[in-house]
């Protein structure tokens, strides 16, 4: 028998994955399933994006390129942030990723070991906990609560910090729960993290750019005086429609570029030419398309948070952002797991359990708001029912 790594055992999962293959069984069975459980947009990547990627193809961009990504996309990148957030970032500190996960993957990996400590968001995206796991650090919760609007308090976060711990990770918005950090939340963390020099900050900000009623992001960019133990996290998925497309970028402290760009050459060589030319049409080409897609996803929360008050047992609180709602379900007296289940199995709706995204996400469910009015309305109608028969 083969005797495998006891660190494979730690591995996690993301189960939004293993409710959309069910999800697909059932299709495949002849069931009618309205999906509101994957987290990806429901449009098309817009159309000169795609036709940057056809022409990097039919211009010869065939080859192997940089590992830390080509140098006009790191510049487009750096550009994009002064023009989002005001700040001047180095071309040479962005590192284009195949995706998002590779820099939650890279920054954990430097910075968890046996015996430190890293804290993250809870109820928050599931891969944070199983690659802290995985590392051999103790992984550290910070409870995101329903009455804070899903986000963090920094006098409960910095009342957790140690000696032990290396690592802080934070989302905002936030993948489950739509949570939008304030900028005065923010701007605490900051500053009671002079007292702790020795812990860096992951800033999760793929959402960055999907926020309601007005709100504005703070970015931790903004703050020059963590500029040498953040690590920024973003890209094209969920902005510009392009989660196949498996692109991303990050910004590192200078001390940690090479060490980074180490493990991409390691791990993935570098990221495919064609789309990162699709990358820089994206940053520099028109941005209406992606003002639509928020405006569409603005419209659906303000639709899909009534609805789902007026279900039986089930409260809602409006998300600042992202696309997803976070309904508290204590009151229908199920599990948020089996709730899922039965959500799934006998109304044909996939959603995911709160429980999924970690130990305070009991009594919640994920619903995805990334599909359309017409399928949402339908969805809650069938789990209306479900919940009063």
């Amino acid at each position: 028998m083969l005797q495998l790594a006891d660190n494979l055992d730690r591995l996690g999962t993301e189960t939004a994955f293993e409710v959309l293959a069910r999800a697909a069984d059932l299709q495949r069975q002849g069931r009618d399933i309205i999906n509101l459980g994957i987290g990806q947009p429901d449009f098309e990547t817009p159309g000169h994006i795609v036709e940057a990627a056809v022409k990097a193809l039919r211009d010869g961009h065939h080859g192997y390129t940089p590992a830390q990504g080509i140098l006009p996309l790191r510049e487009a990148v750096a550009a994009d942030l002064k023009r989002r957030h005001a700040v001047e970032v180095d071309p040479d500190t962005v590192v284009i990723m195949p995706g998002g996960k590779p820099t939650m993957f890279f920054a954990i990996l430097m910075l968890g070991a046996p015996g430190t400590e890293i804290m993250y968001p809870d109820p928050g995206f599931p891969i944070y906990r199983s690659m802290i796991q995985y590392s051999g650090a103790r992984p550290v919760p910070i409870a995101l609560k329903e009455e804070n609007g899903f986000a963090f308090s920094a006098e409960e976060v910095l009342a957790e910090i140690t000696p032990k711990t290396r690592l802080i990770i934070v989302n905002s918005p936030g993948n489950p729960t739509g949570g939008a950090v304030p900028e005065a939340e923010v701007k605490r963390l900051v500053a009671g993290l002079e007292r702790h020099p020795h812990v860096a900050v992951m800033s999760d900000e793929i959402y960055s750019q999907m926020l309601y009623d007005g709100r504005e992001h703070t970015s931790f960019l903004r703050y020059p005086e963590l500029r040498d133990r953040l690590i920024l996290l973003d890209g094209w998925s969920k902005t510009y429609a392009m989660t196949g497309w498996r692109l991303g970028f990050s910004v590192w402290p200078p001390a940690l570029v090479e060490k980074v760009v180490r493990l991409c050459v390691n791990c993935h060589s570098c990221v495919n030419a064609p789309t990162q030319h699709a990358g820089i049409a994206a940053l520099e080409g028109p941005q209406d398309e992606v003002h639509a897609m928020v405006r569409a996803f603005d419209e659906r929360r303000r639709a899909i948070v009534p609805m789902l008050n007026q279900l039986p047992g089930v409260s809602c609180v409006e998300p600042g952002g992202a696309f997803y709602a976070f309904p508290n379900i204590t009151g229908t007296g199920m599990s948020a797991k089996a709730l899922q289940s039965r959500m799934l199995e006998e109304a044909g709706v996939a959603t995911v359990a709160g429980t999924s995204f970690g130990i305070h996400g009991e009594g919640y469910i994920r619903f995805s708001y990334a599909n359309s009015i017409e399928n949402i309305r339908a969805a809650i109608q069938r789990i209306g029912t479900l919940l009063t028969g």
